[in-house]
């Protein structure tokens, strides 16, 4: 059985989250613990009683501690609430969320890099994504400025670093050069960032990536581990993406660790093309790109004209 501590974080959708739940029986986890949101309307609430009894249909012996809540707290506030809750029982743990299917190796994965790291304040993530375009070293990871949240695992020493209000950033963002790679990379995050510290709007994963990303690092395999499946019609963020529903891979049974804690920066900007919108900010810079933006003006202002 494993003995590090999962929490599933759900919603409205039982058909993924028993899915989910498959995955992680295959591992038997001793303590699970399952987190809901409420519905936000009516008209959800059966979907989100579905959802809480397909979580909660665990088939191995196990301890099962469940925090659901009745009103709707909406993404940032309900996946912070739960992570408080989490790390408040536990010291370290894996996280997965109702449309992140893990490969049988992540968990392994993540229990054998939880008590490694456990005491180095320089790793704050344990990934199961995987981006890099070439295995060009026999390491079973490698460490990443991106602490991508498809699945993944950390420790209650890091997690109080999550800072909702991002109350450094106007510090930070003076030093924020040493942190990105590319032009791009500084186009797409400074943005990010400043909105999310004027409320502009909200995310459930980019505060805690800014903390990741300020105060350390975070280790993804060196194959993709967590594939996530929820490009469906009640999928609240991804409808449509070409780098989710991803293959599932193994590890070697016995990890290879890396002799030295230090980012692979080749890594990092394959992700920051494929995970975010590093290749679209690349082609928009191209000349097919510019020469075909006045056709494109075009069609957007005459379909805006005849639309009732």
């Amino acid at each position: 059985m494993l003995d590090v501590p999962v929490l599933l974080i759900v919603y409205r959708r039982p058909d993924l989250t028993a899915q989910v739940l498959d995955a992680i029986a295959a591992a038997r986890p001793r303590r699970l613990f399952i987190a809901a949101d409420g519905p936000r309307h009516p008209g959800e609430a059966a979907a989100c009683e579905a959802t809480r009894r397909a979580a909660s249909a665990v088939t191995w012996p196990c301890e099962v501690l469940t925090d659901f809540v009745t009103a709707n707290l909406g993404c940032q506030l309900r996946f912070h609430s739960a992570m408080d809750w989490f790390f408040s029982a536990c010291e370290s743990g894996i996280i997965l969320e109702d449309d992140c299917l893990p490969a049988p190796d992540f968990f392994r994965f993540c229990q054998v890099l939880l008590e490694r790291y456990r005491d180095d304040a320089r790793v704050m993530h344990i990934s199961g994504e995987n981006y890099r375009r070439r295995r060009e070293s026999p390491y079973s990871y490698y460490f990443s400025k991106y602490a991508l949240s498809w699945g993944w695992a950390s420790w209650r020493r890091a997690w109080r670093f999550n800072d909702l209000e991002l109350r450094t950033w106007p510090a930070f963002r003076r030093e924020t050069s040493a942190l990105y790679d590319t032009e791009d990379e500084r186009a797409y995050w400074d943005p990010v960032f400043q909105q999310l510290y004027e409320k502009r709007f909200s995310s459930y994963d980019y505060t805690w990536m800014y903390a990741c990303m300020t105060q350390g690092l975070s280790v993804h395999p060196a194959v993709n581990l967590v594939r996530n499946i929820g490009t469906s019609e009640g999928s609240t963020h991804m409808t449509t993406n070409p780098f989710i529903d991803r293959r599932l891979e193994a590890l070697e049974a016995e990890l290879k660790h890396p002799e030295w804690l230090v980012r692979d920066r080749q890594a990092d900007m394959d992700t920051f093309d494929d995970r975010f919108p590093g290749a679209i900010l690349k082609h928009q810079r191209t000349w097919r790109h510019q020469v075909g933006r006045p056709g494109r003006w075009a069609r957007r202002t005459l379909t805006g004209a005849f639309r009732p």
